[in-house]
């Protein structure tokens, strides 16, 4: 019997399309023959796949659906005909060791030589994945197959592991399976000292966190998670990102039915689930892990605190994304006081709104380390408050919830490279000498134990680091205060001129409109060229239209650009060491950045200038080079990041990933290109010089305000500030 045909919404016939949504209604409303919904509701109508599909071929529109999204089209189908998606994870594993010939070679076979390849190809990895029982393919998973191939040759395993992940995480309905962000993976593995070589995550969901170990140089990574499909994706994922490490991986729950009893790490990382009531307590009470006392039942993050603990070799360091009650939670006060006492706890940082999951709660890390027998005795702890850190470092404020169910838009928003340098700066200088570290008042401060273990054993980092506002001296305040309105006065005298400048007329009542092309057809045709980073070890996943070139990413001399540096306007601020052997193309004046995941604030385009050239380009951005001859740089990058535009090109449900070929532009003579492009040149200015009046306003305001509130500062009776026992402070 044929397979029933998935149903689609008309965001997703955009997508596969490479139209925007308002160009499928005008083909609802001007295509007696387009498709009829065959579900839905009337507002929200649903439409048969297969039949959009044929309609769209007859008019030539197929070939704008990317691999990825030809994936979880086909995934869709095959889901309504009864199959699932978890044996197919596994062959991801074996597809992305195939040269591009072996895999088209396997995507253009008849379905049964189709079935029979992968069967082979799925049985070279059949001891890598965990909990994985035989895989057998079957004639109905040719589409499936067929299209997954195509997808791994031309996009990467990780693409393609991506969709599947996403398929089967929404068939469980599991709640919580969320990405760590990159950013924050990276600062956790960065706050355990050295180069750990084995590295333990007793959580792992996707493997972010093992990963960014393994960016550190862990040759041995550890990972288990109770999902069976979380567990399977991080295997398949880190064999595919770390392939010189060894990957072990278990499905199971970690404080139940610990996978490793006998594993010695030298750095657990973890971000454990938050608020579980049912963690087994009644079942663990006289558990060897609890050498600090037995967690409460509503504290389960204590009991991953003592596990983390009782997996690391003596000295070894451990950081958890932990929620902030529990560093206040008077049922958590006796094992607090215990970690305290014993020197386990090192420090507990304070992460902004909107750095991981939940987006609404400014998270916390706790750097811990298993005492030495004979070792130091550790008199103090740190306290950093990262939460007021600014939101990109041309801007201010929180940033708004992307469009990710992940948090990734949000997370991307923030200013990383400030969080990590203040956060590192703070924790690097107490590890090296505690006994004098001085901190930053209102940042870091370091707290005696003594005065820790008080009645309540509060660890949060605002109510202890605030504290240490009083020592600021008020004339370096007032200095600092004078200094930053000073900056704020011309920024706003230079935002005033920014926005009086015009550079554009109406349209008057007619909308224009004019012919487009795709990027991919720009590219076939030499007037632009797609470039994109390309992991190690990655096989026919050039960029469309790509030369290839690169110089192998690794240079130390040489930052990196990120998708994160162009929403937030800041300078390249990534890490070349990041770049594990990634090919990297250099990043030239006048080249056309796009933010290769959609969502969050800021703009998704950016034209690359001096203070840009030579830095190489950050894995998730896509860089255009256009011909000066028939493009326009600043025109491009206006309609490349058209909110519309943008839309269209988007595939996926949790992370909206921009699909570059898709993207389209008009077809314009370049005398007016380059009109267009002055414009959007004056917008980018605009844009540049709001984001920094809003940092300094910002700065601003938190400078006095802490300084009238930390006594610094006292209000004169017309409202001028003025210092203790001295004049205005301005």
């Amino acid at each position: 019997m044929p397979q029933p045909s998935a149903q689609v919404t008309a965001a997703e016939i955009s997508r596969i399309a490479g139209v925007t949504r308002a160009t499928v209604s005008n083909w609802r409303r001007r295509h007696d023959d387009f498709p009829a919904p065959s579900g839905g509701t009337d507002s929200s109508p649903l439409y048969d796949l297969e039949s959009v599909r044929s309609w769209l071929a007859s008019r030539g529109h197929m070939s704008a659906a990317s691999p990825s999204e030809e994936l979880r089209t086909t995934l869709r189908l095959h889901a309504q005909g009864g199959g699932g998606t978890s044996g197919f994870l596994l062959l991801v594993l074996a597809a992305a060791g195939l040269s591009p010939e072996e895999l088209t070679a396997a995507a253009q076979s008849p379905d049964a030589d189709l079935v029979s390849r992968a069967g082979r190809d799925v049985a070279t990895a059949a001891d890598a994945v965990p909990a994985a029982d035989a895989v057998r393919f079957e004639a109905d998973d040719a589409a499936v197959l067929r299209a997954l191939y195509t997808c791994v040759r031309d996009e990467g395993g990780q693409a393609a592991l991506g969709v599947l992940a996403e398929r089967e995480l929404e068939d469980s309905a599991a709640s919580g399976a969320y990405r760590t962000p990159a950013q924050l993976a990276d600062l956790i593995a960065h706050l355990v000292p050295g180069s750990p070589a084995r590295v333990l995550d007793p959580a792992c969901g996707s493997g972010t966190l093992l990963a960014a170990a393994a960016r550190r140089g862990a040759r041995e990574l550890y990972g288990q998670d109770t999902l069976p499909v979380q567990a399977r994706r991080s295997a398949v994922s880190l064999m595919l990102t770390a392939p010189e490490a060894a990957v072990t991986v278990r499905a199971a729950d970690s404080l139940r039915a610990d996978a490793f009893p006998g594993l010695v790490a030298d750095a657990v990382l973890c971000n454990p689930p938050f608020g579980v009531r049912d963690w087994g307590h009644d079942e663990l009470a006289y558990d060897p892990r609890w050498a600090y006392g037995v967690p409460p039942r509503a504290e389960s993050e204590l009991a991953w605190v003592q596990h983390a603990l009782a997996h690391l070799a003596p000295g070894g360091h451990a950081a958890l994304i932990l929620p902030p009650a529990v560093a206040g939670r008077a049922s958590g006060r006796r094992v607090r006081a215990e970690l305290v006492r014993n020197g386990a706890l090192r420090a507990v940082i304070a992460l902004p709104v909107g750095a991981s999951v939940p987006l609404h709660v400014g998270l916390q890390v706790w750097v811990l380390q298993r005492p030495e027998p004979g070792g130091p005795e550790r008199k103090s702890v740190l306290f950093v408050d990262a939460a007021e850190t600014p939101t990109g470092p041309g801007g201010g404020g929180t940033a708004g919830a992307g469009r990710t169910r992940g948090g990734a838009s949000r997370s991307a928003s923030l200013d990383w490279a400030a969080i990590t340098a203040r956060v590192l700066g703070a924790w690097r200088a107490f590890a090296e000498s505690p006994d004098t570290f001085e901190g930053e008042p209102g940042v870091a401060h370091a707290v005696g134990v003594v005065d820790l273990l008080d009645d309540v054993v509060d660890l949060t980092p605002a109510r202890l680091v605030r504290a240490s506002r009083s020592e600021v001296d008020p004339a370096q305040l007032t200095a600092e205060v004078d200094a930053t309105r000073r900056d704020l006065a011309e920024a706003a005298k230079s935002l005033a001129r920014a926005a009086g400048h015009e550079e554009w007329r109406s349209a008057g009542a007619a909308v224009r409109e004019w012919r487009t092309a795709t990027a991919a057809d720009l590219s076939r045709g030499g007037a632009l060229t797609l470039l994109r980073t390309v992991p190690e070890g990655a096989r026919g996943t050039r960029a469309e239209g790509g030369d290839g070139e690169g110089d192998g990413g690794t240079e130390a001399a040489r930052a990196v650009l990120t998708g994160s540096d162009i929403a937030c306007g800041s300078g390249p601020t990534g890490d070349p060491a990041e770049l594990r052997g990634a090919v990297a193309p250099p990043v030239a004046v006048g080249d056309v950045l796009v933010r290769a995941v959609a969502g969050g604030d800021g703009p998704m385009t950016r034209v690359a200038g001096e203070e840009d050239a030579g830095a190489l380009l950050g894995p998730h951005v896509h860089l255009f080079r256009p011909d000066p001859a028939r493009l326009d740089p600043w025109f491009l990058a206006g309609f490349l990041g058209a909110e519309e535009n943008i839309a269209g090109a988007s595939t996926g449900s949790t992370v909206l990933t921009v699909s570059p070929g898709r993207l389209r532009v008009p077809l314009l003579p370049l005398e007016e290109q380059r009109r267009y492009g002055e414009a959007f040149r004056h917008v980018h200015e605009l844009r540049a010089e709001a984001r920094r009046a809003t940092r300094l306003a910002e700065e601003t305001a938190r400078l006095l305000a802490g300084g009238l509130t930390g006594g610094q500062l006292l209000p004169e009776r017309d409202g001028a500030p003025r210092t203790p026992g001295g004049g205005p402070s301005s």
